[in-house]
């Protein structure tokens, strides 16, 4: 059964709810960040998709997240300093979630699609086409950049 994140809520920086699916008709890609991370540089790359394919109907989502070895300890304010500052990065941060144990939206969704399963660390990557559904789950190492998950974008992004 494919999943559906149309009518996830989840909060913004700013504390409001938003249905994801109020972001319609766009290809999103949510990832859990986290500052403090070896996987952190992928921010960068996150960005350039951002950058590549937003003005095609793109969407990244990053959900700070400070389950992973606490590489996420800063307050919102200081996440989006960092982010902006370091890597450049314009797209939206949500405020914190938990991507492992009491789950929060918009894990608690998430990892019911195949393969199910927690999260296993952070920047693991979701796809989600333009009608909601979960299309595609992408572990950490998987870098933004990497082939597959660049056609996996363009495919959802043409259909």
């Amino acid at each position: 059964m494919a999943i559906n994140v149309s009518d996830v809520v989840v909060t913004t920086a700013s504390g409001e709810p938003q249905r994801l699916g109020e972001l319609g008709n766009q290809v999103l890609l949510i990832v859990n960040v986290a500052s403090r991370c070896g996987f952190t540089r992928q921010y960068a790359g996150l960005e350039q998709l951002q950058q590549t394919y937003g003005p095609q109907g793109l969407v990244v989502l990053g959900f700070p997240c400070n389950d992973f070895g606490a590489q996420e300890p800063g307050t919102l304010e200081e996440i989006q300093t960092f982010c902006s500052t370091t890597y450049g990065a314009t797209f939206p941060l949500y405020a914190k979630v938990h991507a492992t144990g009491a789950k929060t939206a918009p894990y608690d969704t998430l990892t019911q699609a195949e393969p199910a399963g927690d999260v296993a660390w952070n920047f693991e990557k979701f796809l989600i086409g333009k009608d909601g559904t979960v299309l595609g789950r992408y572990k950490s190492a998987v870098e933004p950049s990497d082939a597959a998950l660049v056609a996996a974008i363009e495919a959802a992004l043409a259909a």
